[in-house]
């Protein structure tokens, strides 16, 4: 590896065991997205300094995140990995996954605890917290919906309106909020 796939490799595992995956999975995925030919496992394992078994389970973790494609060649016994090719793809599989793993169960056990019958003030007051928190993730959860729609540019642009968006959103609330301030004092 050159020195800057190797920073970008070394970088991408330790980022990933804070994203809550393996570091040598980062660093198998991060290997594979930054090389433009397919690799099999022994080159992998060669190229990280790694046992053959580590890579197996690495790719086998990528698989089922479902963000390396497997592929054979004619007269090869050897099967061949890469990496999705589009960030955005990447992105959308990630986030579809995560929320799979996460966000769904989540929601799973907020319903569950909503609809148990309070038996104390406690008990009350956990579940109008927990009404508030599903409202939140809900909410998330469908504006994802609405995300995973869009086309890569769309999605883009977005991202890039960023704080116009909240511009936008004050000078609303400055137009109808005084508008509304008026119709009061006129009443």
């Amino acid at each position: 590896m050159t020195p800057l796939v190797q920073t970008f490799v070394s970088h991408f595992g330790e980022m990933g065991s804070r994203w809550g995956i393996n570091r040598t999975v980062g660093q198998i995925y991060a290997l594979l997205f930054v090389t433009e030919e397919q690799l099999h496992a022994d080159d992998i394992g060669e190229k990280l300094g790694i046992s053959r078994s580590n890579v197996s389970i690495g790719l086998k973790e990528l698989q089922s995140w479902g963000l390396v494609r497997l592929s054979r060649i004619p007269g090869d016994r050897r099967e061949y990995f890469t990496s999705l090719g589009d960030v955005w793809e990447i992105f959308r599989v990630v986030a579809a996954e995560r929320r799979r793993r996460e966000v769904a169960p989540t929601l799973s056990v907020l319903r569950e605890s909503l609809m148990a019958t309070a038996k104390s003030p406690e008990d009350q007051f956990a579940q109008e917290r927990m009404r508030e928190m599903h409202e939140l993730v809900d909410l998330a959860n469908n504006w994802f919906d609405d995300l995973q729609r869009l086309s890569p540019e769309s999605m883009s642009q977005l991202m890039k309106m960023g704080s116009k968006v909240q511009k936008l959103l004050s000078a609303k609330d400055r137009l109808f909020g005084a508008a509304a301030s008026k119709d009061i004092r006129e009443d």
